[in-house]
């Protein structure tokens, strides 16, 4: 048994609650409090608050259940998220989805709803997804992030997209956030192959990052990592200016009107 699920049980013992007890105090079912307490689910953020009040166990069951989603993501996508976590500039392209670090949480649960995970592991998804959006750019140490977006990504149809659309405004003024878009006449290009990240590490290094269907790859080879450089610089040199895109997201947000 784990920490956390030992903690989640001993707590509710201690206070002579049953399951279904707990379920209702923080409204969620008893079988998800069974869930929890078997390792089967993961306490959501807002959950794991809801929980450490009534156990009064101050945030060791937020601290608890942080770590534990961390734990159960795959050790490829571990190692890229401390890289992440870590960069001082970060440079994406996306030609098929808004880039997860910019997706707002409607979006990006539109997105990983479009998989074939259950509804608990969606939700858990979620929470990995918005905790590292926090931890990458809200964080105390400078980065520099630019992304680089397909215009027909933009132009995706949904009852999420305008406040999506309006997010990447706002979010692209802050000194630290680049966005620019990819105007969708301008042909065959190289970043056709895919998406990439490019991680510029404090020591100097530069890593990759390849995202598929499956899951993703880093990219640790230094000619790997030039390729994917000469991509970004080819890329980047067909995208509009950051005002220039800045521009064409308004006009599209007042399409929704």
């Amino acid at each position: 048994m784990s920490e956390l699920q030992d903690l989640l049980r001993s707590e509710r013992l201690k206070r002579n609650l049953t399951q279904a007890q707990v379920g209702e105090a923080i409204r969620v079912s008893n079988s998800l409090i069974g869930a929890f307490e078997t390792g089967k689910s993961i306490p959501l953020p807002d959950t794991a608050v809801d929980l450490d009040r009534i156990y009064e166990t101050g945030n060791q069951i937020q601290r608890l259940s942080r770590t534990a989603r961390e734990d159960a993501q795959a050790l490829w996508l571990r190692s890229w998220l401390e890289s992440e976590r870590r960069a001082l500039v970060l440079r994406s392209f996306q030609p098929l989805v808004i880039p997860g670090l910019l997706q707002t949480e409607a979006y990006a649960r539109a997105v990983l709803a479009a998989g074939t995970r259950t509804r608990r592991r969606l939700d858990e998804a979620l929470a990995v997804r918005l905790e590292r959006q926090s931890a990458t750019l809200d964080r105390d140490e400078d980065i520099q992030f630019t992304s680089i977006i397909a215009e027909a990504v933009l132009r995706v149809t949904g009852a999420f997209m305008k406040d999506q659309l309006e997010h990447l405004v706002d979010i692209g003024h802050r000194p630290d956030v680049q966005i620019r878009v990819l105007p969708a006449d301008v042909g065959m290009h190289v970043g056709l192959a895919g998406a990439f990240v490019i991680a510029c590490l404090p020591n100097d290094r530069r890593i990759g990052y390849l995202d598929d269907h499956l899951g993703g790859r880093i990219v640790t080879e230094a000619q790997d990592v030039l390729d994917l450089e000469q991509s970004w610089d080819a890329v980047s040199g067909l995208a509009l200016t950051v005002s220039q895109s800045r521009d064409l997201i308004v006009r599209m947000i007042d399409e929704h009107e």
